[in-house]
């Protein structure tokens, strides 16, 4: 039996900031979830499943936050799934909501993530004591920042390379009215200026903490029928994972990461991915992510990612836009980082981007990663129906 097609027929997300002190998780989560029924032009009772995910409980010290939410996303009495996936988890919540819709044991489903950092610390929650890990290593930039610095060894990049990916993410961002940091002064030197925080990473090259949430309505070919305005189809998706160290590893490619996308371009039918793909929503929470994810992905050739960066190809209107909406660098509420990727791709398809729409976008990545680069979730959707 052929799967159902997949369809995308609302997309909500809230205003993301440092600090929603306004609402409680309950409301910050409907808040993104009514804008999504609001999308779709549907109703609570239109809904036959709920499936949640979120970052790791002590972000926000709420253990299994999903029983207390079930009220506030419409879940009481039907069922309600919860994920998680580290950082990846956004995406990888999407991809199980899109499974229940594909095997046809649900019609239409509500699927959401979110993250209220405000509420804890999410640096110092990922800066274990000894012997889990060596000293000094302050948050996920201490993590990466070794890895980094490998890649810019192993393919002779330039030192500058971070600071034009944050610097064309940041200006993309000021197109989207939902991104965090709106930064209207910010300049190219600003940027290069910025203080070191984990050698070769800037200030200016992280990701914010934010709070925020991003809700997504999946249904069927006959609720993509009914549905109010064009949907996102979805043509593949898929998941990968690893061990965080292991003998072998190659932290600059992990082999999750490639073996994940040449899941979804299969199924996808996508032999070309640099010519094939309009526009990419790719998790870089920190700038140097954009080139090394360029090559991971097949994009470009090994040693060649930053070349695509340096040159423009990747500006909003290059020819391989990537992050138009500002991506994790502009807003990262972790939990939702990845469904926003997934959403924003979605957006783009559909021709509802807003102000940051890519002209003629019909085939788009969303892309995820999380934990020490070991968990990695994508899809690729489209303006038209696959042909299975």
């Amino acid at each position: 039996m052929t799967k159902e097609p997949v369809a995308v027929v609302g997309i909500g997300q809230t205003k993301h900031t440092a600090a929603r002190r306004d609402v409680s998780i309950a409301g910050l989560v409907r808040e993104a979830a009514v804008r999504a029924l609001d999308d779709a032009e549907l109703t609570w009772a239109d809904i036959d499943a709920v499936v949640i995910g979120k970052a790791p409980d002590f972000f926000e010290g709420v253990m299994m936050p999903e029983l207390y939410l079930a009220d506030a996303l419409g879940a009481v009495g039907k069922p309600m799934l919860r994920v998680h996936t580290a950082g990846s988890v956004g995406g990888s919540t999407a991809l199980v909501a899109s499974g229940l819709v594909a095997s046809r044991v649900h019609r239409t489903v509500l699927t959401l993530a979110f993250e209220k950092q405000s509420e804890s610390n999410a640096m110092w929650g990922l800066s274990l004591p000894i012997p889990f890990q060596q000293p000094l290593l302050a948050g996920a930039g201490g993590f990466f920042a070794p890895h980094v610095r490998a890649y810019m060894r192993r393919t002779g990049a330039p030192d500058g390379i971070g600071a034009l990916v944050a610097y064309k993410d940041r200006r993309n961002a000021l197109r989207n009215p939902y991104a965090h940091l709106h930064e209207h002064d910010l300049t190219l030197e600003k940027v290069r200026s910025s203080p070191m925080l984990w050698d070769p990473i800037r200030y200016s090259e992280t990701c914010p903490s934010s709070d925020g949430a991003c809700a997504l309505v999946l249904t069927d070919r006959a609720g993509a029928d009914r549905a109010p305005y064009p949907p996102a189809w979805m043509h593949g998706g898929a998941m990968r994972s690893e061990p965080t160290l292991f003998a072998g590893k190659d932290c600059v490619s992990p082999r999750a990461g490639r073996d994940c996308a040449a899941d979804v371009y299969r199924q996808a039918g996508i032999t070309d991915p640099r010519r094939e793909i309009d526009a990419v929503e790719m998790y870089v929470p920190f700038s140097w992510y954009e080139p090394m994810w360029l090559e991971n992905l097949g994009f470009a050739d090994e040693g060649e990612g930053w070349k695509l960066t340096e040159s423009g190809v990747t500006e909003i209107d290059g020819e391989l836009p990537v992050n138009p909406s500002g991506g994790v660098l502009s807003t990262n509420p972790i939990g939702a980082s990845g469904m926003l990727r997934f959403a924003e791709a979605a957006l783009q398809v559909r021709g509802r981007a807003g102000e940051h729409q890519v002209d003629g976008a019909r085939k788009a990545l969303g892309h995820a990663y999380g934990g020490g680069s070991q968990f990695f979730s994508m899809w690729v959707v489209a303006d038209t129906p696959p042909a299975n």
